[in-house]
């Protein structure tokens, strides 16, 4: 039995009466927001502008996580991590995210969340925000040669997914094509482009694409997925990555002025009803009690969101935290995770350190499914905090974070080291910002227990608390995994840039 599978049995535990190996395993629906700051769900942050009440009430029935983390703070690689289990970092991909003509990022021979579940006897959809590449038809001869009438290659659908409706990056990324499995549903027949807060880059656009019926054409299609499939003889794996409150910030008209703070927070209880209409169906479809829901973000809230003029109006995207999207700071990865399944988990606040990447483990224990030594790599079951308010043992030894120029940080505990002078993302000092670099140590230590807000670099104070944090980390580089196990090749190998500046 894999040491990350914990649990041996579920029945093992005596929590789960209402799931034994002889009946149905449970449905699983993953909800995914496209950066959305821990702040801006209002159980997290009581005197924020933003009254998210379904996120909210999904938090008093199930587990909220207040220490919960994305593998990275920019899209691609938190992606990456969430599927695979294991850290963007290990793959080719060091830094930045793709875009819309981007080739597939995830190997064809390394396992996905979907691959596991689909061994453990599940199917699989994935409906939304796909944003790790795939093969547009003809795209070897350049974009403008692109055949949207032919099949894509090397998406969803080859990656574990039994069905895929969906876009292939952020909604303000072109090309604007709806795919579904395999194939555009529509040709384009106009460019689009659109400025300011709404901003999306001009670009091909297919006859049935919509920028502002996208969200909500991906939750009805959710839904539609939840009704055919709620009494199938075979348990569903739902993966909803949805494309908001990302840009373009398009509030339908009923949500519009509704939040009194703009634009963006109006988005923000959009996303947050819809949320609550997915419940909703699985409710209706009597399986309330069979399905396990995740709802998380990939990242912190964006600049573009417009957080300065927030924060004068008395909200807090990123609560008290320092940073925001792209980030080392913890504004740029802390994000809001919560889990609902009723009469099987024990609804409480849980302040265990987590990261995305372990709903990986979470999964295959959930559905007592193996999972191999080249799977995972950095994936730890939540299971035992799930079903125990009494669990205490830390889950993860430590939790490595990256930024969007591929810098690192390490979290153990209450320690918290960046490798780095600067915030590795968009908030000050960034890492371009030369002068006021050369006057900051090469490294920030932060003690996250008395300076959650990362305002005292005590770096200088604790020399072996820095060395420790660094060894470790290497460690879990060098052996390509930071779970027990077998190590492991990175992609690439050890031989990139910011590797070697740890080394020295």
């Amino acid at each position: 039995m894999n040491k990350r599978l914990l649990l041996g049995s579920l029945a093992a535990l005596g929590a789960l009466s209402s799931v034994t190996a002889a009946e149905k395993k449970p449905n699983i629906i993953f909800i995914l927001a496209d950066d959305l700051g821990i702040g801006d769900v209002s159980t997290y942050n009581p005197g924020g502008k933003i009254r998210t009440s379904h996120l909210d009430q999904m938090a008093s029935e199930g587990v909220c996580f207040t220490d919960a983390h994305s593998s990275s703070s920019v899209s691609t690689p938190t992606r990456y991590g969430i599927l695979t289990g294991r850290y963007n970092w290990r793959s080719t991909l060091k830094e930045g995210v793709l875009f819309g003509y981007d080739k597939p990022f995830i190997k064809p021979d390394r396992s996905t969340i979907a691959t596991v579940l689909k061994r453990g006897g599940y199917t699989t959809a994935c409906i939304g925000k796909w944003h790790l590449g795939w093969n547009w038809h003809n795209m070897e001869a350049g974009k403008d040669q692109i055949d949207f009438s032919k099949p894509i290659t090397g998406g969803p659908t080859e990656r574990g997914f039994d069905y895929f409706y969906g876009i292939i990056g952020s909604l303000d990324m072109d090309p604007y094509v709806y795919v579904e499995n395999n194939q555009p549903t529509a040709l384009p027949d106009r460019v689009t482009e659109d400025k300011g807060l709404r901003f999306w880059r001009k670009g091909p656009t297919a006859s049935d694409f919509d920028h502002e019926d996208c969200l909500p054409n991906f939750v009805r299609r959710a839904e539609t997925y939840i009704q055919e499939h709620a009494q199938g003889e075979q348990p569903f794996f739902l993966y909803l990555p949805l494309p908001a409150p990302h840009t373009p910030i398009l509030p339908v008209k009923e949500f519009q002025g509704k939040s009194g703070i703009g634009a963006y927070g109006d988005f923000v209880l959009m996303v947050d009803h819809l949320v609550g209409r997915i419940l909703q169906t699985v409710k209706d479809a009597g399986i309330d009690e069979n399905t396990l829901i995740v709802f998380t973000s990939d990242n912190g809230c964006s600049p573009a969101a417009g957080i300065k003029s927030m924060q004068q109006q008395g909200h807090l995207p990123s609560y008290v935290y320092r940073g925001h999207k792209a980030d080392l700071f913890d504004g740029g990865h802390r994000i809001p995770c919560l889990v609902r399944w009723p009469g099987n988990i024990v609804p409480h606040r849980e302040n265990q350190t987590i990261c995305l990447t372990d709903f990986f483990a979470t999964f295959a224990d959930l559905t007592q499914t193996a999972i191999r030594d080249s799977e995972g790599e950095d994936s730890f079951s939540l299971m035992p905090v799930l079903v125990n308010t009494d669990y205490t043992e830390p889950i993860r030894e430590a939790t490595v974070h990256h930024s969007i120029n591929g810098e690192f940080s390490i979290r153990k505990g209450d320690w918290k080291l960046l490798l780095s002078a600067s915030s590795g993302g968009w908030s000050e000092p960034t890492p371009g910002n030369r002068e006021a670099l050369s006057k900051l140590p090469r490294v920030q230590l932060y003690n996250m227990a008395t300076d959650p807000v990362e305002q005292k670099n005590v770096q200088a104070e604790y020399p072996d608390k820095v060395k420790e944090l660094k060894d470790l980390l290497l460690k879990y580089i060098r052996e390509g995994r930071s779970t027990p196990g077998k190590p492991q090749p990175n992609d690439n190998g050890n031989e990139w840039k910011q590797v070697q500046d740890l080394l020295n």
